[in-house]
């Protein structure tokens, strides 16, 4: 949507017609706009400029320091070149706006996250530094020869409010200072002082090694709770918010506490090795992942309904979700075509996973392998592992976790059976 020029101009492309909305959303659109609006002198100019901008009249905008420009086509669709000018803040003036940023933690680490906070127009100004315009700041140009603001500039000076809602930063390229340039300047403000840098870096290894000798130890790791803590009561005389189910919002937050008290397992457990991010889970991935959680009905109910199945069908994703997360749901749900190495080296794991005359006769359709006049089932997963199936009410079901051997993965339908049995 925009462009960077060498953090000196920055153009937007034009946004759509604003019907129906409020004009600004953010905070910052909406104090341009109240900035705008307070030191107007012709309140008909502001009513025009804001149709033609609500309408979408307004071209692509492109930002500069002191000046913002775009072309404005008239109600009878006369294009005018429209252009604004605010000024500059001065090197003294940016100097005392970074000075006040570096002395509030919360400024740098915000800006640092390209972000604005509101109540940075407050500190600036009590530092002398006026961020948004005032009476007189904002002075038109236009090709229509009006002496002040026209309805063309006015637009314009709308349109920059639906930008501000985008990207705040656009206010302090009008006011000198493009992103970039303002971030390596707080940074540089915020680094250590040269010498101490030079001092650091001229430690001898050894050195700095051996003073780890007079650093107090580590304090013991936390002993883990051996189940996941209970979530607050929400019992309360005040009746819920509306939409808000008590229910549900009591099996999430116990959801919660033992997903929890599995992250710490993983990482207290001795030896154990660090896991990567978890994949992003579609919205039907998640309500299978809640409803193996064992919910009462009404929860379950409305886990079916957002996964998108009848309660058997749920119940056969949980189990599969149980058995291996995602992968193992996806083995449950997606049939692909075996072709190519992979469909040879399956075709071999399962010539060589049994004896001649222990083989099981198998009959092959796309990534399954059906037992013939057996209620069993393999299936090849995308990441060549071998995952077991039985059939239960003419439905396959997962039978086990997956293994890379087709023969060990074959074998869990048997114990299932016996498991279901006992």
């Amino acid at each position: 949507m925009s462009r960077y020029d060498e953090d000196r101009e920055r153009t937007f492309a034009a946004l759509p017609p604003a019907h129906g909305r409020g004009f600004a959303q953010t905070w910052w659109g909406q104090a341009w706009l109240k900035s705008l609006e307070d030191a107007a002198l012709d309140s008909q100019q502001l009513k025009a400029g804001r149709r033609l901008a609500r309408a979408g009249a307004v071209g692509a905008v492109t930002v500069r320091p002191g000046r913002i420009t775009a072309v404005v086509q008239d109600r009878d669709r006369t294009a005018r070149r429209a252009d604004v000018l605010l000024e500059e803040l001065s090197g003294e003036q940016w100097d005392r706006f970074l000075d006040m940023a570096v002395e509030r933690a919360g400024h740098v680490a915000a800006l640092l996250d390209r972000e604005m906070p509101p109540h940075l127009v407050e500190d600036a100004a009590a530092a002398g530094v006026e961020l948004l315009p005032g009476m007189g700041d904002l002075e038109p140009e236009c090709d229509c020869d009006a002496w002040d603001h026209c309805g063309h500039t006015a637009a314009l000076c709308y349109q920059v409010a639906r930008l501000l809602d985008q990207d705040p930063f656009v206010l302090l390229l009008m006011r000198g200072r493009g992103e970039q340039a303002l971030l390596a300047d707080l940074q540089g403000r915020t680094a250590p002082p040269a010498e101490s840098v030079a001092a650091a870096e001229g430690v001898d290894a050894t050195e700095a090694y051996a003073t780890g000798g007079i650093l107090p130890s580590l304090p013991a790791l936390p002993e883990l709770p051996s189940e996941p803590g209970s979530p607050p009561s929400l019992d309360t005389d005040a009746p819920p918010a509306p939409g808000i189910d008590p229910g549900a919002l009591r099996y999430l937050a116990a959801r919660t506490a033992a997903e929890a008290h599995r992250l710490l397992s993983d990482a207290l457990r001795p030896g154990a090795e660090p896991h990567g991010p978890e994949p992003e889970l579609t919205t039907a991935q998640d309500a299978i992942r809640l409803a193996a959680g064992v919910p009462d009905e009404t929860i379950a109910a409305r886990l079916a309904e957002g996964s998108g199945r009848d309660r058997e069908g749920l119940a056969r994703a949980t189990r599969a979700w149980a058995l291996g997360g995602s992968a193992a749901l996806s083995v449950l749900e997606e049939e692909w075509n075996v072709e190519g190495e992979t469909l040879v080296r399956a075709r071999a794991a399962l010539e060589s996973a049994w004896d001649e005359d222990e083989r099981p006769v198998l009959r092959g359709r796309l990534n399954r392998w059906t037992v013939v006049a057996e209620p069993a089932q393999l299936r090849l997963g995308q990441d060549g592992r071998w995952w077991p199936y039985r059939k239960e009410r003419g439905r396959w079901v997962p039978a086990g976790g997956a293994a890379l051997d087709p023969a060990t993965a074959l074998s869990s339908v048997a114990a299932d059976c016996r498991d279901e049995e006992t």
